[in-house]
């Protein structure tokens, strides 16, 4: 069985990756387990290489259909389609999220097209395809209404990838990401990016900028629970979808001052001291648009599981990231 994960150089393309690999095997397309012969890891710039010989390092723009022919091929029987211009980025710069979050979507999509077979597809995208007038808790029958660049170009992406399936030309499944929290490592663009910042840099001895009030409700899931989710969402039987290819994946609806509330607990009062406020207009406005909670009784009826609690993802984080 031959996988392509794109964005495989990003934090979570790293981490689906070791999880595969550990893994050994995926469902095909027919329901049937298959041994993974070959992972191709593909991103702009080169991703880790583990010394395993089933990995190929593939490193090209996937807006280039040429590059995008040379990873996907008549082998190809499951993508997870991880590349994408984070919100803040898609937000400044109009282009470039255009460019590598639309139109490389429809690329591969159409490549997929012209294979014989129908490979799965799995889509990464977002609580950002909802905003505006939202109820308190987002259902599955919410109308998408993006209030940024990146939900726009998600939202419209979600859309091609259920008329690609409906049309048979591929298996495809978009998984609805909440938040991540805690990503190791460095800030990045996302405006998302503090919900991590404010537990990551605390509990690394650092002080942190939270830029938006501590009321402000998000929908979060820990990295660890996030991958599970991946890899069960590709394992769904397409019969179990219908035509809705969308769901809404299992997270935690949690405020910033309840997040805080569990880094004291969980590390103490110094550690959360050590967070300080300053708004910045620009991030809440993007994020406040977002769903602080939405249902997501359709994703645990098809056996999808999330964190237990907000301490929960702090414990994986101290378990699985946090420097020694």
């Amino acid at each position: 069985m031959k996988v392509v994960i794109t964005g495989a150089a990003g934090f979570l393309g790293q981490r689906l990756a070791q999880r595969l690999l550990a893994l050994g095997h995926l469902s095909d397309n027919n329901g049937q387990d298959q041994k993974i012969d070959q992972l191709v890891l593909a991103d702009v710039v080169p991703a880790p290489h583990s010394g395993d010989p089933r990995v190929r390092i593939a490193t090209g723009d996937l807006s280039d259909v040429a590059f995008l022919r040379s990873i996907i091929d008549a082998e190809t029987q499951s993508i997870f389609h991880l590349a994408a211009i984070v919100s803040g980025q898609a937000e400044a710069e109009f282009e470039l999220g255009m460019r590598v979050n639309l139109d490389a979507s429809l690329a591969l999509l159409e490549i997929c097209r012209q294979l014989e077979q129908k490979p799965k597809v799995v889509f990464t995208s977002s609580v950002a395809v909802y905003g505006g007038n939202l109820p308190q808790t987002v259902l599955d029958t919410t109308a998408v209404n993006p209030q940024s660049s990146y939900g726009t170009q998600k939202a419209i992406c979600e859309l091609l990838l259920n008329d690609y399936s409906r049309r048979g030309f591929v298996d495809g499944r978009t998984l609805r990401l909440p938040t991540i929290s805690i990503r190791p490592g460095k800030p990045n663009k996302a405006a998302s990016s503090f919900a991590s910042g404010i537990l990551r840099e605390p509990l690394n001895g650092e002080t942190a900028i939270c830029p938006v009030s501590p009321q402000l409700r998000l929908w979060l899931s820990s990295p660890r629970q996030a991958i599970a989710s991946l890899i069960a969402g590709h394992n769904l039987p397409a019969a179990a979808l219908g035509n809705n290819r969308s769901i809404n994946l299992p997270g935690l609806s949690v405020t910033v001052q309840e997040m805080l509330a569990a880094l004291e607990r969980q590390a103490g009062r110094e550690v959360a001291e050590r967070v300080q406020f300053s708004p910045d207009p620009a991030i809440e406005r993007i994020v406040a648009s977002w769903p602080g909670a939405w249902d997501d009784s359709r994703a645990k009826a098809l056996g999808l599981t999330g964190d237990a609690d907000f301490d929960a993802v702090i414990q994986a984080y101290i378990q699985d990231d946090r420097p020694t």
